[in-house]
């Protein structure tokens, strides 16, 4: 027990000195930054001195110091007062500061020495009160001027107003009476000061009470040190007094305006005082200003200050009207720098993932979990809330904090966004995300891509699988612990609007990912903006129970559970995170960062991507609306890979790998191959794929048959590439048949339109049936089965002669029995698709996409 005392002992000795170690780092941040915002004073005071010096030609060295001095107080001033805080008029514009920045120096005029201009500015905002004398309507000015400028530079909402003018009774800055409407502004009545004293006082003691809390010495300190926005707004009280309401002030209004001046500035409480002296104090500033546009301040010693024309009435209104607006409709979205670590690439993904996505109504960031609980995630929300924003902020700060050995992505988008493909490399941008492998976008007309990713993870997860049996491991976390050298990332799949996978063969995969997937660091990431897509899945018991991890967007349905409306009440740029299945209780409310931002989001993957690690390779981007060209290495004689028997290429599998669709034409029967369908461009495209890939494996002899005058112009070009190449016409069939003869090299017969055959269909139907053993191949086009079927012979012949066909605009109902049953995603005809299928490798048709070669329609 005694030994239990002293270690706790120990540790409570441990944690005052941590705690001491961080007020000192706290006030020596405070102190520092109080040294910045002196510095312009002093800097000033330096120049006035050195050129003093220079002119009265006592030493000359102070010339080049002088000069010196001027471009450091120029870069510092702009240093301190950037954007709002210091453009002249005609260029200003307001700026949203970071998340904890403050308005540091306010410009009000400018200093001319010689032959230098300055801006003349002062720090007010954390730092100071400031009282104004001398010409009135000039002061209200400089007043105008300080209130624009500061809240052009603070977040909306962190800076709040109260005027007094008992004589014009807020006619003054009656331009800022916008901010009413938000409840950033109030205007004093002459029988209210007392009240408004009053309720400053009450401020700032809760402010010391429960704010502060003896922890920090200012809100400035605290907001320094704490990782969200500022913990309360500035209060500032302007008093416009004159000569004759100033002896209307009551020893008990005095008494609270000047502990307001001793204690105000540490709790963001601020005095803006015209004709009314305040008691001295280091907090104190004073401005003279003179009805000729000129003043001096304390800051700036004896130097004249030339005052900056007051900003006009009608600029200020629209101003504070916007910012009410906005307000008003709510915050807007944070920025995506927000999500990003001070470190990159320091989590380990071992026992799940963690990244924010946005910040919570406290400020501070919201954490979405994705490991063993929960596994999986559903995102959901109508057209324009917000999905694509969503997913790119969650996908930046995922590959901030995980490198490609914790963190692998697969991006499949089945809308028409397109907006994954910013994520892979493109002409504009040499630049991808480091942890990604795969991209997939415009996949509303390619399910079969989405069926072969997931067997491409289903393959994945079985590998996991025997390497967690081998190590006796159960998750992913012992896994890696057990082999070290093994390459165990966590793979994150994201499928925008999902439902498109929701049929067959896809269903049975999806269901075994998210059971078996979750242990094994495989997570899904379902994304829909359809109710009828979400009815779908909830009809899936089997799969959405998996799902714990739900995110709605406004106004999203059946993301959540039925009686949580959380979604219904949120404005733009947030969502509902909720990690216990949709339950009430389990909400939080996010707001979002602008993800969209392209400069925002270049800046991040550029960052990434210089980090990669050596040798890393660019990931696969597949766009369902680009047609792939034929590989120069497949048309290119010498270069094609050489194999026992030649291979024909005709088009481009859908696969998460980018390879061709190969024909084997070896000796055995049947080798012959069919192109049916009446798209001329895509058939001439297939038959010059084909042949060109053969001539580039060696020596051939090619017959090329036109019978279609739309496919003259493709033919002709294809006959001037390949190296020996007869070209018949219609009229020139018995000729072509009659020059077939067994060579030492092969011999292939390319026909455009067989079906338009004129004669000699019997010795084609001889060429088809024993050509093969041979070494001569028919690779032929027909516009319609039917009309195949009776060159082989009637509806009764065998079909064996043709081995396999790629059938373009064709139903599985022409087909007949050249089609096995095709188990993938339903058949549906469209362009630059085409069904693949060589009986002697497949159990039912692929999908690929045919060449563009030397088609006309481009």
């Amino acid at each position: 027990m005694t030994g239990v005392r002293q270690e706790l002992a120990e540790a409570r000795g441990t944690a005052r000195s941590v705690l001491a170690t961080a007020e000192s780092a706290r006030g020596e941040a405070q102190r520092r930054k109080m040294l910045v915002r002196d510095a312009y004073a002093t800097c000033l005071a330096q120049l006035a001195e050195a050129r003093e010096y220079a002119r009265r030609d006592i030493v000359r060295r102070f010339t080049d110091e002088s000069t010196s001095l001027s471009a450091s107080v120029e870069s510092l001033a702009a240093h301190c007062a950037a954007g709002a805080a210091g453009a002249p008029w005609r260029s200003w514009e307001p700026g949203e500061p970071d998340r904890t920045s403050s308005s540091g120096l306010l410009r009000i005029g400018s200093i001319t020495y010689e032959h230098s201009t300055l801006p003349a500015l002062l720090p007010v905002l954390d730092t100071a009160h400031l009282v104004l004398t001398g010409d009135q309507h000039t002061a209200d000015g400089v007043i105008a001027g300080l209130l624009l400028r500061a809240l052009g530079t603070t977040r909306a909402g962190d800076l709040r107003l109260s005027v007094y003018d008992p004589e014009h009774l807020g006619g003054a800055l009656a331009a800022f009476g916008p901010l009413g409407n938000a409840g950033l502004m109030s205007f004093v009545s002459p029988a209210g000061l007392d009240l408004m004293l009053d309720d400053l006082v009450d401020h700032i003691c809760r402010i010391n009470e429960s704010v502060l809390a003896g922890e920090f010495t200012s809100l400035a300190q605290l907001t320094a040190a704490a990782s969200g926005p500022r913990a309360e707004p500035w209060r500032v009280l302007v008093l416009l007094i004159d000569r004759i309401s100033a002896g209307e002030i009551t020893p008990g209004q005095r008494a609270q305006l000047d502990r307001i001046v001793r204690t105000g500035v540490a709790c963001g409480v601020h005095l803006l005082v015209r004709g009314l002296e305040l008691e001295p104090h280091p907090t104190v500033q004073r401005l003279a200003v003179a009805g000729d546009g000129s003043a001096t301040a304390e800051s700036t010693g004896d130097l004249r200050i030339t005052l900056d024309e007051p900003p006009p009435p009608d600029r200020i209104a629209t101003f504070c009207r916007t910012t009410a607006e906005r307000l008003q409709d709510g915050p807007g979205p944070a920025q995506l720098s927000d999500l990003e670590p001070r470190r990159l690439w320091i989590e380990s993904s071992a026992h799940g993932l963690i990244a924010p996505i946005g910040d919570g109504p406290d400020g501070a960031l919201v954490m979405v979990p994705l490991g063993g609980d929960p596994p999986h995630a559903l995102i959901g929300g109508p057209s324009g809330s917000g999905k694509t924003n969503l997913i790119s902020a969650w996908l930046g700060s995922l590959a901030a904090r995980y490198g490609p050995a914790e963190l692998t992505l697969y991006l499949l988008d089945f809308a028409a966004s397109g907006s994954f493909a910013r994520c892979a490399p493109g002409p504009r941008e040499p630049s991808w995300l480091p942890q990604l492998r795969l991209v997939g976008v415009n996949l509303a007309d390619d399910p079969e891509f989405g069926l072969a990713v997931l067997r491409s993870l289903a393959g994945e997860l079985q590998l996991r699988a025997q390497a967690a049996k081998r190590h006796e491991a159960t998750r992913l976390a012992e896994l890696r612990a057990e082999d070290p050298d093994g390459h165990w990332p966590r793979i994150v799949v994201i499928l925008d609007e999902f439902p498109v996978l929701l049929a067959g063969e896809a269903v049975d995969l999806l269901e075994d990912l998210a059971r078996r997937g979750q242990t094994l660091g495989i997570h899904l990431v379902l994304v829909t903006q359809d109710v009828a897509g979400l009815d779908a899945l909830h009809g899936r018991a089997a799969l959405i129970e998996h799902f714990a991890l739900r995110i709605a967007l406004p106004k999203a349905r059946r993301v959540l559970a039925d009686n949580n409306l959380a979604a219904a009440l949120i404005p733009r740029h947030h969502a509902v995170l909720n990690t216990d299945s949709g339950v009430a209780g389990a909400n939080q409310v996010v707001r979002l960062p602008d993800a969209g931002d392209r400069i925002a989001w270049r800046d991040l993957q550029r960052k990434l991507w210089r980090e990669r690690p050596p040798g890393a390779t660019a990931p696969r981007l597949f766009d369902g609306d680009e047609v792939p060209r034929l590989p120069v290495a497949c048309r290119t004689a010498g270069t094609a890979t050489q194999t026992s028997a030649p291979e024909a290429v005709l088009g481009e599998r859908i696969d998460v790998t980018a390879q061709p669709a190969r024909l084997r034409l070896s000796r055995a029967p049947g080798r012959n191959l069919a192109v049916l369908g009446t798209r001329v461009d895509e058939a001439c495209d297939v038959l010059a794929a084909a042949a060109l890939s053969l001539a580039a494996q060696g020596p051939a002899r090619f017959s090329v048959a036109c019978l279609d005058p739309a496919a003259e112009s493709a033919v002709g070009r294809l006959v001037a590439d390949l190296p020996q190449a007869d070209w018949y016409g219609p009229d020139e069939m018995a000729e072509m048949f009659g020059a077939l003869r067994p060579d030492s090299v092969p011999h292939y017969v390319l026909g455009y339109a067989f079906d338009a055959l004129p004669a000699c269909h019997d010795q084609l139907r001889t060429l088809l049936t024993t050509g093969p053993e041979l070494r001569m191949h028919v690779l032929g086009w027909w516009r319609t089965v039917t009309a195949l079927r009776d060159d082989l012979g009637g509806p009764q012949a065998r079909t064996d002669p043709i081995g396999a066909w790629v059938a373009l605009d064709v139903t599985d109902a022409e087909l007949g029995p050249l089609a096995p049953q095709a188990d993938g995603p339903p058949w549906r005809a469209r362009r630059r698709r085409a069904r693949y299928y060589d009986r002697s490798v497949h159990r039912t048709p692929e999908v690929i996409i045919p060449y563009e070669v030397n088609s006309d329609h481009t």
